[in-house]
């Protein structure tokens, strides 16, 4: 009985081999080359007609003349006698970086102390967020641009930057201990 299912395997095989190669056979298209030389004609003869370009246009070159006269995006100022004048000049710089305590006004910041380290001055400012922060000369405080120019024992001096009628002018400050910070030392 195995030689026999064995003898019908072979058989099954070869049946089946036969069968796709019939199938493949029949995938053989003999008219191939006419389809080719027919595709190859049509490409030769292209039909419809494209427009040709528009020609490009002529642009002409713009001359700015106007380079000496003010510039429409800086602010400007009047001065006393009517004329207009530009307000960068006197005023506050606003490129550079702003520093931690520039963002209280200058009457809720406390001197609580002051050292001298090296010959060099310096103070100590509590800011509302309760943070101690040491400040030296030239360093910036307050909402009105004001800058440390002088720290001494007594308090800290410095120059706030004020716009007063649209002008900027100068005002002098000075920043003191005051009666709880003195008590707490």
């Amino acid at each position: 009985m195995t030689e026999w299912l064995t003898s019908s395997r072979r058989w099954r095989v070869l049946l089946t081999g036969l069968v796709g190669m019939v199938l493949l056979g029949g995938c053989r298209d003999a008219e191939m080359t006419t389809l080719d030389a027919h595709l190859n004609a049509l490409r030769q003869r292209p039909e419809g007609s494209i427009e040709s370009l528009p020609p490009a246009p002529v642009y002409r070159t713009a001359h700015y003349s106007q380079a000496q006269q003010r510039s429409p995006f800086s602010a400007e100022r009047r001065t006393q006698e009517g004329a207009v004048t530009a307000s960068q000049g006197d005023g506050p710089d606003r490129q550079r970086p702003r520093e931690p305590l520039e963002r209280f006004p200058l009457e809720q910041l406390e001197l609580v102390g002051t050292l001298t380290v090296g010959g060099q001055p310096s103070a100590l400012i509590r800011a509302p967020d309760g943070n101690v922060y040491r400040l030296f000369e030239g360093h910036y405080l307050g909402t009105d641009f004001g800058r440390v120019t002088a720290i001494q024992d007594a308090g800290v001096e410095l120059v706030e930057r004020v716009r007063e009628g649209g002008t900027w002018r100068q005002r002098q400050r000075t920043l003191e201990f005051n009666d709880s910070s003195q008590a707490a030392e």
